[in-house]
């Protein structure tokens, strides 16, 4: 991939961007997407329509990365934010509650296979429900 320069003005925006928790991000770019209509899934498309065929033959193979996505928080909602704290340490004790509240989502992206299993025996060890996707 090419480097893409940017000038003072967008590097400060993108520098703060950088510094944003998962949750942060998240809500940042669902107001973008309804401040503008415009969502990051179709340039991610357009970008990549000829690695298609190729996701398709690496998902014959075993995968070695995983997506974590909390499905449920269950009975003990106090004790699944817990184990979210444990599993992404740089969320606060609200943003935990607000990721675990607003289920389902994802916890971990692209992790390794053993990092994804002991997040899942996490928060099912906590009552909530979890997908290896």
């Amino acid at each position: 991939m090419t480097e893409v320069t940017l000038n003072e003005k967008l590097q400060k925006i993108a520098t703060e961007i950088e510094g944003l928790t998962v949750v942060e991000m998240a809500d940042l770019s669902k107001y973008l997407e309804e401040k503008f209509g415009v969502s990051a899934m179709p340039m991610a498309a357009a970008a990549a329509p000829a690695s298609a065929s190729a996701n398709a033959a690496a998902d014959k193979e075993e995968k070695t990365t995983f997506n974590v996505v909390l499905t449920a928080a269950g009975d003990n909602k106090l004790g699944v934010i817990k184990a979210v704290r444990e599993i992404l340490p740089n969320l606060g004790l609200m943003e935990a509650k607000k990721l675990v509240e607003s289920a389902p989502k994802d916890l971990l992206t692209d992790a390794k296979k053993d990092a994804a299993e002991e997040a899942k025996k996490k928060i099912e060890a906590a009552g909530g429900k979890v997908e290896l996707k």
